[in-house]
């Protein structure tokens, strides 16, 4: 299969071939944990489902495919790829990352990993310079969500890639909100890209799983033996399930993107309304850099009513009934929620604040149903503020 072939052909057929044995189109579901050998050490290319799968291989060369990567790697969740990434330091090294990032990220660098002598500093990345000011001597790794989570601020990928070229530092961006369908991080010059493949991936909201792309065979292999040593890996039936999830994702994104911008409209011209945050607006910060480097500014929208506090938000979102009230995104099924108190509680509230994360802050993630359906779900609950 020609990897230059576009997006949506490779969605599909990326990296893929019929199942050999049987000519199945697509690639069966390995439920097994071991493999026969004609000898010791003599095998046909998988000896163990830890190391290697079958159906987990087909995705990670999908995986690769969709990212412009040469190598793609599979795990049991967003947070144990991110797990490995960190794994690739040691005491005394030093990380920059996004400072509005996901609560998950945060707790686990903060909690799990500074304790083993890691140093994670976080910083606006909207300043290139700030960045920069930033990169010291025991400075390894940049981190980078863009969008951000849940502030839908823009990171410049060029930028940053060619800063971190310049220091000898690796370059990681999560592009779980962005998609590889809106973003290609490798093809701006990131090292590494990484996804929570429960989200848009899946798309589904059936299946949890995680996954890096990487295109230097070095990186790779250390990140391959990190994945095999530590264990966190996608099982068979999670990676048949991702799998099916990419194949329709151009089409899925399409709809997402359509229903996500007119939200976002929706939402800013709503009397009940104060700020809405989404990349799409032309005088959102950094919307050029956006532009230039999405092709499309996604379904992930965050907006603050009126006058709100902790409870009216926690009313608003109870109320909704189209939108379900969940942890999550980037399924079919719109959702919303409530950072301070789900996604990012972890964080503390002071830190949490600095980033605009208030106790007011609404999250959606925008599905795929009909638009009308869902602007009157939103007007309702908004309505019901008022009362």
């Amino acid at each position: 299969m020609k990897e230059d072939m576009k997006f949506n052909t490779l969605a599909i057929h990326g990296g893929q071939e019929p199942d050999k044995a049987y000519g199945a189109v697509m690639p069966p579901i390995y439920q097994t944990s071991t493999y026969a050998q004609t000898s010791p050490g003599r095998h046909k290319g998988y000896e163990y489902s830890r190391s290697g799968n079958p159906t987990r291989h087909a995705l990670e060369q999908a995986l690769a495919s969709i990212e412009k990567g040469s190598f793609g790697m599979a795990f049991a969740s967003g947070l144990a790829a991110m797990d490995a990434v960190i794994k690739l330091l040691g005491p005394g090294d030093e990380v920059i990352a996004t400072h509005d990032l996901y609560g998950g990220s945060y707790r686990l660098f903060r909690k799990v990993f500074e304790p083993l002598g890691i140093r994670f500093r976080f910083t606006d990345m909207r300043s290139v310079e700030g960045v920069a000011a930033l990169i010291g001597q025991n400075t390894r790794l940049i981190w980078v969500e863009t969008p951000t989570n849940p502030m839908m601020n823009i990171v410049d990928i060029r930028a940053l890639a060619a800063l971190a070229k310049t220091h000898g530092v690796l370059l990681a961006v999560d592009n779980t909100f962005a998609t590889p369908y809106l973003q290609q991080p490798l093809q701006l010059g990131a090292d590494i890209v990484m996804h929570s493949a429960t989200k848009y991936l899946g798309g589904h909201s059936d299946v949890v799983a995680g996954a890096l792309a990487v295109r230097d065979p070095d990186l790779a292999q250390r990140l391959y033996f990190i994945q095999n040593a530590s264990g966190a890996v996608c099982g068979p039936m999670d990676s048949f399930l991702v799998l099916r999830g990419i194949k329709t994702l151009a089409v899925r994104m399409q709809r997402h993107c359509e229903n996500g911008e007119a939200i976002a409209r929706h939402l800013r011209e709503h009397p009940a309304v104060e700020a809405v945050f989404w990349p799409g607006f032309e005088d959102h910060p950094n919307h050029q850099v956006a532009a230039s480097q999405m092709k499309g500014f996604g379904a992930m929208i965050s907006f603050r009513p009126k006058g709100a506090r902790y409870a009216d938000a926690v009313r608003f979102v109870e109320s909704l009934q189209v939108f379900t009230l969940a942890e999550s995104l980037g399924g079919v099924e719109s959702l919303a929620g409530h950072p301070a108190s789900m996604t990012h509680a972890s964080i503390p509230k002071a830190e949490r604040e600095k980033s605009g994360v208030t106790d007011a802050l609404i999250r959606l993630s925008v599905g795929i149903e009909d638009i009308d359906d869902l602007k009157a779900d939103l007007d309702r609950a908004l309505d019901g503020l008022g009362g």
